[in-house]
This record gives C-alpha cells, structure tokens and sequence, in this order.
C-alpha cells in the first residue's frame, strides 16, 4: 500500500453495510468523553455546554453525521471512479480555509471553507483532510485523517488555544491526526500513478498549502494534472439534500432572522439612515444566537431599492419612502436568506400596495408549486408568466402586448432569478444545475421582484422610484413546501400592524 507502514492498520476497517457504518461511528461518540479538559481551538461539549451536547462535533450536527457524509462521498468517489475505470486506490484532500487579513497583522473574522466544513465539522484554520478508499467492495473502506496545526503557546496567546491532534480526534471522531506538516510526506504517495487524487486544484481553498505541498510537484510533472479529479461536484449533490438535522439547523436560522425583521419593522421611523436599520438587524441577529450575518445585506430606501446589489447602506430614508432589506443570519454555519420592503413610516400608499399586492401574489402562487419533480427553472418561468400579467394589469405596459412581450417586460422588471439553492452558503452549491427536479431535503428561496427605477418614463408615474422583493426561504418536503420564514410578517395588514404597533 501507498501510505507509510506506521499507519497502515488503520487502512484495513472495513464495514459491510450502512447499519454497520453507523454501529461503527456510533461507538465513537463517547470518545468526546475524553475530550481534553482544556480549550479547544473551537467549541466542545466540555467547554460550552451551552451549545453542544455530547457527542456533537458542530452544534445539532454529531460526529455519526460527520462520518456518514464522508462514507457517502466516498462510496461515490468509488462509483464514479469505476464509471471512469480508474481500478486504482483513491483519495480525497480538502483544504480548510486561511486566516485573511484586512491589513497587516489585523486579521477579518476567520470563516471555515465550506466543503472542509461539511465533512469533519473542524473549525480551525491551515488544516487539510485527507480521505482514502479502495476499490473492490460496494461501501469501500475508508479513512479519514486531518492535518492540523501544531499547538504552540506563543501562537496561542495572540491568536487562542489550538486543538492540535489530540484534540482534533477527539472532537471530530476521524480515525487519526498528524501535524500539519507530516502531510509533505504523505502528498508524493498521494501522486503516485496507483492512487486517483481528487482534489480541486484549479481553485484551491487555500493558496498557501496548495504551493506549498501540491503545485511544486504538480510542476515537475504536468500528466499529474490529468490524473486529478474535481471533487466540488460530487461534495455538492451531497450538500444539496439536507438531513433533518441539517433542516432543523436552517429552521433556527430563519426563526432568528424573521423576528430580527419584526424588531426592525417596528424601530424604523423616518427619517432613519440605513446604517442604523442594518446595525438594528443584526444586532437582533446576534442577540438571539447568530455567529455573523449571512452576507453583506440590503438596505435599500427609495429608489435605491432597484440596485439590486445596493450594500453602501449610507442614505436617509425619507417619510413616505418604502425600505427593501435583504439580509439573513448563520447560526451553527446554516443560513437564512430573507427580503421584506415595507413602508418606513408604517402606512402603505395606494401605489405602493398595488405593488406589493401583486409581488405578494405572484410569491404565493411560486411557493404553491415548490413540490417534488418542479425545477428552479420551471418556478421561473412560472414566475415570469405571472409577473407580465401583472404588470399588464397595472398599465405598467401595454393592455395589448402579447405572451412574447409580456415575458420580455417581465425580465425587464424582474431581472433575476426566482430564486437559488440554500444551505451552508446563501448561493449553494452553484455547480447544481437549476434545471435540476426539486426533491424532498433541498432547500431553496422563492424571491420576486417588481423594480421602477425613478427614471423609467415608460412607466405611469405613481410607481417609479418603488422597488419590491419578498423572499422566503422553502424546504421541499413530499406533500406541501415548509417555509422556514413564515415568521416574517409579509401581509400588509401584518407589516403594518408591526410597524406602528408591534406584535
């Protein structure tokens, strides 16, 4: 076998079955009983008890979810593998992410690489995984080892404590850790002409580890490139379908975001700057259990609520002026990705309700068809058919355009998509096709839009400088969708209610 002798015990686990898999990642849990009692370089059941329970690697999410995510990447590495004929062994390295900085030693809040992430829940920066398998069974067996920073008490009292190997194993429920370094070793057997390595090198998720242990020997020898295959794809159609934990995960982050609105609803009074209703959301956010926002949100008055990417969040909003906020929490490295417009001042005009009337509308009949078999691409073109129609109703354009016109002013004045893939990441898995049959376990957002910019002459006056998206996020279940927003106040008779007298 490729790997050093000293490890080679471990390369013969093997399991028969899925019930056998799970019997085996089972009987790992108590190893969090033997957790260091110290600081980890994350959370652990032994230092915050608050938020995990034991044998919980990331809070809601156990060390047998963990290890499953990684048999099933590995059992489809084996199928595609034998799909291409590659009769080799196999391995799989993922790289975590790198500490930015945002000037000289002041680091940005570290965020974790998401595939990394999704499959040994390890938290710390300048790490790697390391996943090997081998041909010849229908559940292959695999290993999987981390490649982690040294402990360091020099490091650790700038920066904080680190795991190191003990702590990584204990925690996480992988078979074995190395420090970081031993991982040079290991890279030349990984680019041996008997292994397959499957690894993103076109875009790796840390540039240091990359041309520090990888790209030197990918320069010696240009045919390893070849032999590399991409593993973003299949980590993605894993990451696609979430688990119940996963979606009670989500449920979280949409209850904390939805009541972050009504809070913010009922504080907006104009003349406010957008600053201070950005800082109000997320400091609802976080006061309710958030880590961080989920993204840079929206907060657009006015017309600046047609900038679809308006993030300067720097004007005053005016009485009589409508407020589009875009914005979404992460709890426990699940998101949420939510739109309300209302009124700053809490009353709706009769424009303005004519408007958001029939955005509600065609939001509502989107979210009736978000079942099983449906596609992105078919709620699209739903919502493009049902927006024309009601943009001819509002004399927005002409009574007498037909379907091809209809279809072409709805674009006009809905220029994105109906709505994404949602999961660890606000646009996730983006290599999924949305043409791709909804099923059971996805999770994505139903978000149309109605845009009059102030200088649009084509439209009757009452509507221009008004801009309106809904959004709510939408678990595919067999029977009817789950709303993980539902909280969120989108009625008018709601929206006002909060705004002028809270709930």
């Amino acid at each position: 076998m490729w790997w050093p002798a000293a490890h080679k015990s471990v390369l013969g686990r093997l399991s028969a079955c899925a019930y056998c898999m799970m019997q085996r990642f089972s009987t790992r849990t108590p190893l969090l009983l033997n957790l260091p009692k110290r600081y980890l370089g994350q959370p652990s059941p032994y230092t915050h008890a608050h938020l995990l329970k034991q044998g919980e690697v990331t809070p809601g999410l156990t060390q047998t979810e963990y290890a499953l995510r990684r048999h099933k990447l590995m059992s489809n590495i084996h199928k595609e593998s034998q799909a291409l004929g590659l009769e080799t062994d196999h391995a799989a390295v993922f790289l975590s992410s790198a500490i930015m900085f945002m000037s000289n030693d002041i680091p940005f809040p570290f965020h974790q690489n998401n595939d990394f992430l999704y499959l040994c829940g390890f938290l710390e920066p300048d790490s790697i995984l390391l996943l090997q398998s081998r041909p010849g069974y229908s559940m292959p067996a695999h290993t999987a080892t981390l490649f982690v920073p040294r402990r360091d008490s020099g490091r650790e009292l700038w920066d904080g404590p680190r795991s190191g190997t003990d702590g990584a194993v204990a925690l996480t429920g992988v078979d074995q850790a190395y420090p970081l370094e031993e991982f040079k070793h290991v890279v030349p057997r990984l680019l041996d002409e008997k292994v397959t390595l499957w690894y993103d090198h076109l875009k790796p998720a840390h540039n240091f580890l990359h041309s520090n242990y990888i790209q030197p020997l990918l320069e010696t020898n240009s045919k390893l490139r070849n032999r590399i295959k991409s593993t973003q794809l299949l980590t993605q159609k894993l990451r696609l379908v979430k688990s119940q934990a996963e979606i009670n995960l989500m449920k979280k982050a949409g209850h904390i975001s939805s009541h972050a609105f009504i809070e913010t609803m009922h504080s907006s009074k104009a003349p406010v700057d957008e600053a201070l209703i950005y800082a109000k959301f997320d400091f609802e956010c976080r006061r309710r259990g958030a880590e961080i926002l989920a993204y840079p949100p929206v907060v657009a008055g006015g017309d600046r609520a047609n900038t679809l990417h308006y993030v300067k969040n720097n004007q005053i909003v005016k009485p009589g002026e409508m407020i589009l906020l875009d914005g979404g929490c992460e709890a426990s490295c699940y998101v949420s990705d939510i739109t309300r417009t209302w009124p700053i001042n809490g009353k709706f005009t009769v424009a303005q309700t004519e408007l958001y009337e029939s955005v509600l509308e065609v939001q509502k009949s989107c979210l009736n068809l978000c079942l099983p078999g449906i596609s992105l691409e078919n709620l699209y073109s739903h919502m493009l058919i049902q927006l024309g129609n009601k943009l001819r109703d509002l004399g927005i354009v002409k009574e007498r355009c037909n379907d091809s016109q209809l279809y072409k002013a709805a674009r006009r004045y809905c220029p994105h998509h109906v709505g994404h893939y949602l999961g660890m990441d606000v646009h996730d898995t983006p290599l999924i096709s949305r043409s791709l049959p909804l099923q059971p376990g996805m999770v994505i957002t139903i978000e149309p839009g109605i845009y009059i910019p102030k200088n649009d002459t084509e439209a009757p006056e009452k509507y221009r400088g008004i801009g309106i998206r809904i959004e709510d996020d939408v678990v595919i279940t067999e029977h009817s969708p789950l709303i993980l927003s539902s909280e969120c106040p989108k009625e008018i008779d709601e929206i006002q209610q909060v705004c002028l007298q809270g709930l």
